[in-house]
């Protein structure tokens, strides 16, 4: 590494991965500077666009990142497409090292006949439309049916599932897209069944997530008592008083003895069942699932292994969570088998298991979607210590070129932070006299008006 310049260091993606890498560059004692590239016009990641709009708790966590933001050697430039405005090849010729944090974009396909029928939609979409994300703006949910299936056991789905259910007064004052919460206020959505693939103990939503199913203002919650019996294998795993599978198994028991359903909407949830096929007349109008038994495989892990009982479930919406996987970018290697980018410690590896010098990656991109958002954290600073035993081993170098010039000359609009500080403050603006954190501005053109004309960092 050149003694005489700073580490210069490009971040790709500006969610809690991208945030947590430069703030353990720009923490370490080598002397760097970091420009963070995302392709919208606003930070954050998931933490804007991803966290369910009634947690506004979990969004907090942005004003961490924001201390990043404002260090000196720190630039921001948003509305920056990676593969459109500049290529992976140019940025590793501009700077010593690029991270790909890009996040896991994309919803994994349940793989049974009439996926792609009308009506049945990823989460991952249902989510960024509520969320505001403006890519998303001009999906039609039709929320006119009374049934609607949730596929998923994890916190994504319990997150769908407690927006179907949610009242006005509830929506009204959150940071929701404003479209999404008169659609979903006029919802005619009676009852949102949820379906886990394997029993209660495997369930992958947290005890805090589920206490909120149970406590929402206008929908009770249904479980079924003959769903929660266990055998003793099972039983062994309710040990650990302090395990989420002990707090969540006692939670869905006080639910299954709720015997009484007054509120204008149910939620009911299932396990051990799995769609097996949509099924409809141009779109969606039944789900035929499987009832399934667990299986202790080689390893000791419980697997789910259908039966032969059958049932068919109507409804007019299915929201499918059973996982995100990343998307390639073309010129940065992908392991499309995994949907991550194949990586040793944050090391992106080529064609033959070979680190590629200079290219690293770090989040679900590196590991695949598992963790909470302070996952990301530990994930980061095991990528940016391999980045800086390298710089320190002299194998890191550039070319010189700055990329505010290259993006000048293609006229590329790029919107820096103060810019996004400028988007902020308009939605917060919007916000204060609704009593609403925030009303926020969703579409590109709505958000590169309150950017405001301003020239590239430099």
């Amino acid at each position: 590494m050149n003694a005489v310049r700073p580490l210069r260091v490009a971040v790709v993606g500006a969610g809690p991965a991208g945030f947590y890498t430069a703030a353990a560059i720009l923490s370490s004692p080598v002397d760097a500077e970091v420009d963070l590239l995302e392709r919208l016009p606003t930070p954050w990641g998931l933490v804007r666009l991803g966290v369910a709009p009634d947690h506004p708790e979990i969004k907090s966590v942005s004003r961490v990142f924001e201390k990043t933001a404002l260090d000196p050697a720190f630039r921001f430039f948003g509305n920056v497409e990676v593969g459109q405005d500049v290529t992976p090849e140019e940025l590793l010729s501009i700077y010593d090292a690029v991270v790909y944090a890009v996040g896991a974009q994309t919803d994994k396909r349940m793989g049974i006949p009439g996926e792609e029928l009308p009506g049945s939609w990823p989460a991952t979409a249902f989510v960024a439309w509520y969320n505001g994300h403006p890519d998303y703006q001009e999906l039609d949910f039709d929320l006119s049916c009374e049934r609607a299936v949730v596929v998923g056991n994890g916190n994504v789905a319990v997150d769908v599932a407690r927006l179907l259910a949610l009242t006005r007064a509830e929506l009204e004052c959150t940071d929701a897209a404003d479209a999404a919460i008169e659609q979903l206020c006029g919802s005619q959505i009676r009852e949102i069944v949820m379906l886990g693939r394997r029993g209660p103990l495997q369930a992958s939503f947290t005890s805090p997530e589920l206490k909120e199913l149970g406590e929402l203002a206008g929908a009770d919650i249904a479980v079924d008592p003959a769903e929660l019996e266990l055998d003793p294998a099972a039983e062994a795993l309710l040990a650990d008083e302090r395990s989420t599978a002990r707090r969540n198994y006692e939670l869905l028991k006080t639910y299954s003895a709720r015997s009484m359903h007054t509120k204008s909407k149910l939620l009911r949830l299932r396990f051990c069942t799995s769609p097996v096929e949509l099924r409809g007349d141009g779109r969606v109008e039944e789900v035929s699932v499987v009832r399934n038994r667990l299986v202790a495989g080689a390893d000791g892990a419980l697997r789910a292994v259908p039966t032969e009982e059958r049932e068919t479930i109507r409804c007019g919406l299915v929201l499918r969570s059973v996982g995100y996987r990343g998307v390639p970018i073309e010129g940065v290697p992908f392991d499309e088998q995994l949907g991550i980018v194949p990586n040793q410690q944050g090391r992106i590896l080529d064609g033959r298991g070979e680190p590629i010098v200079g290219l690293y990656c770090a989040g679900w991109i590196k590991r695949g979607p598992s963790g909470v958002i302070g996952t990301n954290k530990k994930d980061a600073a095991e990528t940016v210590a391999a980045l800086l035993d390298d710089a320190r081993a002299g194998l890191l170098e550039r070319s010189g070129e700055q990329l505010s010039e290259l993006l000048a000359a293609r006229e590329v609009r790029v919107i820096d932070y103060p810019g996004w500080q400028a988007i902020d403050a308009r939605e917060r603006e919007l916000g204060a006299p609704l009593g609403r954190p925030r009303v926020k501005l969703t579409r590109w053109a709505e958000l590169l008006e309150a950017a405001g004309g301003r020239q590239p960092p430099s």
